[in-house]
């Protein structure tokens, strides 16, 4: 009896760090959403033009990188980028994300890649503020 009681509060202690971890897993992952949802967008944007000086893609990506932008700065925030310098750098990223999907109709290729570039580098500051820098995947771009 003493071994089935045992047996049954290790069964117990399992499942329910099991299930704690599959709830902090599922809700970190909603609190990205947003951001991985842009940084899709972003990488299919801007590796092209990293790789081959192609801009084609940014061209057709940028008014729904713009809507990414905004998505992810209308989005709750989680409690540990939930302060000022995080939205201002949402906030900075929205407005040129807009500008970007408003300089690929007029701008020369060197402005829509320098703006890309300057882009995919606030979206990279803001990715380590959310992650903390705890070193979280890096990538070589």
């Amino acid at each position: 009896m003493n071994n089935l009681f045992v047996f049954l509060f290790a069964l117990l202690v399992v499942t329910a760090c099991t299930s704690k971890k599959e709830e902090a897993t599922e809700t970190a992952a909603q609190e990205r959403a947003e951001m991985d949802a842009y940084h899709l967008v972003m990488a299919e944007a801007f590796h092209p033009f990293k790789d081959s000086a192609n801009l084609e893609p940014v061209k057709a990506q940028a008014a729904e990188l713009a809507k990414a932008a905004e998505a992810w700065v209308n989005a709750p925030l989680p409690e540990k980028v939930n302060n000022d310098d995080v939205k201002a750098k949402l906030a900075e990223l929205k407005t040129n994300s807009d500008a970007l999907a408003q300089l690929v109709a007029t701008g020369t290729q060197e402005e829509i890649g320098a703006a890309l570039t300057s882009l995919h580098d606030q979206f990279h500051a803001l990715q380590e503020a959310w992650y903390g820098g705890e070193g979280h995947h890096q990538h070589d771009h």
